[in-house]
């Protein structure tokens, strides 16, 4: 276990991180609950995670689609993201980490130095990107890590999406992902987390090959994880990232199912 991996989760083993999919928050399309019932259901979930065997959490806000990007982001997003990673925290005792979406990595980091969550996995560390938010022309590396420094959050950790699912990467054709990762390496990242083409879909085995070969940096895996791959993705990953496998028939959109998640526990235990 690479040493980035166990400053956040203690221990030398390969580790499972559970997603928590906070519900569609206020101002968002489909927001259709409270402040309190999101969290309410957040925590749930979070506890069933910890109960199942998970590692670590982390809390994103993918019920928010159709996304907006970065600064369009609005102040009760964050708000609301800070209330509901909290409310986990005190609930649970395993590491937490933020992402928000679409882009919100400055606002991750504040929420997680403010409640005292680990890292935050954030999307286009490095190049631009055609999303299906729409162009992500500007690199999030340079002014992410000194927005870090300027708050003294250097301890939350920055683990980077590269290649990034929901996207196309025709105008980085010519760069395969080992020279991804060494980019964001340059760029000061603390992990790189490889998918597949879009949630739930299998990540493909050679790309987690080839990012762990290109990098010293803790390699995670961010989608499509299932039992059945486990064993053969944590020949070569630090940690597996699932959210789809563990809900309720295997849709990211429903609650998570308790016998699933002990089931990919055992499955990554194994």
């Amino acid at each position: 276990m690479h040493p980035n991996m166990t400053s956040i989760i203690p221990g030398d083993s390969k580790k499972l991180i559970g997603m928590v999919h906070v519900g569609a928050l206020p101002g968002t399309p489909y927001a259709s609950q409270s402040v309190e019932e999101l969290v309410n259901q957040a925590v749930l979930e979070a506890r069933v995670l910890e109960d199942a065997g998970f590692d670590s959490i982390i809390i994103e806000n993918m019920h928010d689609a159709p996304y907006v990007h970065g600064q369009e982001l609005g102040p009760e997003i964050v708000a609301a993201m800070t209330r509901v990673s909290g409310a986990v925290i005190s609930a649970v005792s395993v590491p937490i980490g933020v992402q928000i979406l679409s882009g919100g990595n400055t606002h991750a980091i504040a929420v997680a130095n403010t409640v005292g969550a680990r890292f935050i996995r954030c999307e286009n560390f490095v190049f631009s990107h055609i999303a299906d938010e729409g162009l992500l022309a500007k690199a999030e590396a340079g002014g992410l890590l000194r927005y870090r420094k300027s708050i003294e959050a250097q301890h939350v950790k920055v683990f980077c999406d590269i290649k990034k699912k929901h996207a196309s990467h025709a105008i980085t054709g010519d760069i395969n992902i080992a020279e991804f990762a060494h980019a964001g390496e340059f760029f000061g990242a603390d992990g790189f987390i490889v998918t597949g083409v879009s949630t739930g879909k299998p990540t493909d085995l050679d790309d987690v090959r080839s990012v762990r070969e290109a990098t010293d940096l803790p390699v995670l895996v961010g989608s499509g994880v299932t039992p059945q791959s486990a064993g053969s993705l944590f020949e070569y990953a630090d940690a597996l990232i699932v959210g789809s496998w563990i809900k309720q028939d295997g849709y990211w959109k429903n609650a998570v199912d308790p016998n699933r998640a002990a089931e990919m526990v055992k499955a990554g235990r194994g």
